[in-house]
């Protein structure tokens, strides 16, 4: 493994971590951490359900907290975003408009990817600023906590539905 790997891997830990956080306040497990200079400088995990804010996806929480870190609404030359999970059509937004160098994410998000699923922006060169991208890092631990998180959420509304029934055919 090359020394860039081995960077990739330390800091996708931290968006890994953050999207267990997620995990544990009922929200999809998506992580992200902006780094520059070998430091992080935001960090982000989901929260759209518990803040009412459809924007309030990872990496807009990372984008958001790096930007009030260094004063600025431009990240610094070389920053890099780790993120669990390929990012949106919105996320992708964001990150052209805050500038970021690179994004490294760790699986593909086969119905809303913007970068190499569904939609591939970054291909037409409409855009003022274009960031290079890969994917893959750690990409099996992110998609086990992904399929663990929803494969949960099935069985909690399998038994919601069973009470349910079992509620009604009590009340018959």
């Amino acid at each position: 493994m090359d020394e860039q790997n081995k960077q990739d891997e330390k800091w996708m830990q931290f968006a890994f971590e953050q999207a267990a956080i997620a995990a544990s306040q009922g929200e999809i497990p998506v992580g992200a951490v902006l780094v520059s200079d070998g430091k992080i400088i935001g960090q982000g995990f989901n929260t759209p359900i518990s803040t009412h804010d459809p924007t309030a996806h990872a990496e807009i929480q990372a984008i958001r907290q790096a930007c009030l870190t260094i004063e600025n609404y431009r990240l610094p030359e070389n920053t890099t975003l780790y993120v669990t999970l390929e990012p949106c059509t919105m996320c992708v937004g964001a990150l052209i408009h805050a500038r970021v160098t690179r994004v490294v994410f760790a699986t593909t998000e086969p119905k809303a990817g913007s970068l190499v699923s569904s939609r591939q922006l970054l291909a037409d060169g409409y855009y003022n600023h274009r960031f290079e991208f890969e994917g893959g890092c750690m990409q099996s631990q992110c998609t086990m906590q992904l399929s663990d998180f929803f494969k949960m959420r099935r069985e909690q509304k399998k038994q919601l539905k069973l009470q349910q029934k079992s509620l009604n055919d009590q009340i018959k």
